[in-house]
């Protein structure tokens, strides 16, 4: 600073000398020329003054943005879940405002990343929900979800989506065995729960828990009038064969009636 102070005068000096010079040549009286230095002090102290001013007005401008930033990060932890953050205190005004500012926009981008990681997790919950008829994951919507909510809500999903890819497989399996009893009994869909499993459109089925066991007792009632169709075939088949017996038919006719 005293090496600026030393300059500034030299500057200032130099700049006097020449105006003395200057007004000397035109011939200005000594009455005006020290009105004219006077001029020249007043413009010199307003520019100085100007200076400070604009100088001081950055200082409460970067010390505001401190004092907001703080407010900012102190919301921003306690919605993240996190630590209060410590600024080095041993630093100059424009280095922590720069330092602060960086931190709450890391922040504020972590943020935006978890609301749209929980929003996109609701998504996929709701459309899983809707397939297996289940009650969507318990969690606050507006509230910034916290790294341990969402690894949960991410095994969660995980998880239904395991049970929908079993229980579309165990559908189609049953499915396919339905459709071949329904053939060979000669048996038309006439409820409105076997068209539905009978139908082509296979993703719109509700894959509910009483859906698939609903599914399951079709399966053993149409396997079960099979047995039973079989034993009373069984039956008759005896029972002709007991007769041809007692009429003692011959075999090469029995073939032919076979």
């Amino acid at each position: 600073s005293e090496v600026l102070a030393a300059e500034a005068m030299s500057c200032l000096t130099r700049a006097m000398a020449d105006l003395k010079d200057i007004w000397e040549e035109i011939g200005i009286p000594e009455e005006q020329r020290l009105e004219r230095t006077d001029v020249v002090k007043r413009h010199i102290k307003s520019l100085l003054d100007e200076m400070v001013a604009e100088e001081e007005s950055l200082k409460e401008r970067l010390l505001k943005s401190i004092a907001l930033c703080r407010k900012e990060l102190d919301v921003l932890c306690r919605e993240l879940h996190l630590d209060p953050f410590e600024a080095e205190e041993e630093t100059t005004i424009l280095q922590m405002e720069k330092d602060l500012r960086t931190r709450v926009e890391v922040l504020l981008k972590q943020k935006r990343d978890r609301k749209q990681e929980l929003k996109s997790l609701q998504e996929q919950d709701r459309n899983l929900c809707d397939i297996l008829c289940t009650t969507p994951f318990c969690i606050d919507s507006d509230a910034v979800p916290s790294l341990e909510d969402l690894d949960r809500y991410r095994r969660y999903v995980a998880s239904l989506t395991a049970e929908k890819e079993r229980r579309r497989e165990e559908f189609a399996s049953s499915k396919r065995q339905i459709i071949l009893l329904m053939e060979e009994l000669d048996h038309t869909p006439d409820t409105s729960f076997e068209q539905d499993v009978v139908c082509e459109d296979e993703e719109a089925f509700c894959l509910s828990t009483d859906n698939i066991a609903a599914l399951q007792a079709l399966l053993q009632q149409l396997e079960a009038r099979r047995s039973l169709n079989e034993e009373v075939c069984a039956e008759l088949c005896s029972r002709i064969t007991a007769l041809w017996e007692r009429l003692q038919v011959p075999a090469e006719e029995r073939a032919t009636s076979a």
